[in-house]
């Protein structure tokens, strides 16, 4: 197995049950802008897919500046991770075939067909995380070794992805 077939598999593991991403984009101003996403369930093959429309504002900040992170956050499974990666805008009605959802409805009325439906493809570059134990018990153990051995490194495993553009 490659690196990058090991990073996108570490990857997909991480963010598999995370359905909602914060998403940031460049405002024309500069400032960094941040809104809540749900990533669209495809098998994870390095990039990262999500609903639009095409006069959006998002939309606007991609074709101006297609730098973007995006952020999973799991406390539950206590597992958090930061995606930078370069979007584009798809007009592809195969792919949005393929991860339609009736949810997605309630923001596109004219469904699977509707003229202003588009979708954001993220090519992951790198991705941050980190990873502790998802209990309770599992977290006050790490932090209770972690300040005994006045290491914090002990509190959770991190570790930055290169997944590279193809």
């Amino acid at each position: 197995m490659t690196e990058r077939n090991a990073a996108v598999r570490k990857l997909a593991a991480l963010i598999e049950d995370v359905e909602i991403a914060m998403f940031t984009t460049h405002a024309a101003d500069g400032r960094l802008v941040s809104r809540p996403l749900g990533t669209q369930q495809v098998e994870f093959d390095g990039d990262l897919w999500f609903a639009t429309s095409a006069d959006s504002a998002k939309a606007r900040e991609i074709a101006d500046d297609p730098r973007v992170n995006v952020a999973y956050a799991s406390r539950g499974k206590n597992v958090y991770v930061s995606v930078s990666g370069t979007a584009s805008l798809v007009d592809d009605r195969a792919k949005i075939d393929e991860i339609w959802s009736p949810a997605m409805k309630l923001f596109f009325p004219g469904g699977k067909d509707d003229p202003q439906l588009r979708l954001i493809r993220v090519a992951v570059d790198t991705a941050e995380y980190w990873d502790g134990p998802g209990t309770l018990v599992g977290n006050a153990l790490n932090f209770l070794i972690s300040a005994v051995s006045n290491d914090p490194t002990d509190l959770s495993e991190h570790e930055t992805l290169h997944l590279g553009h193809r």
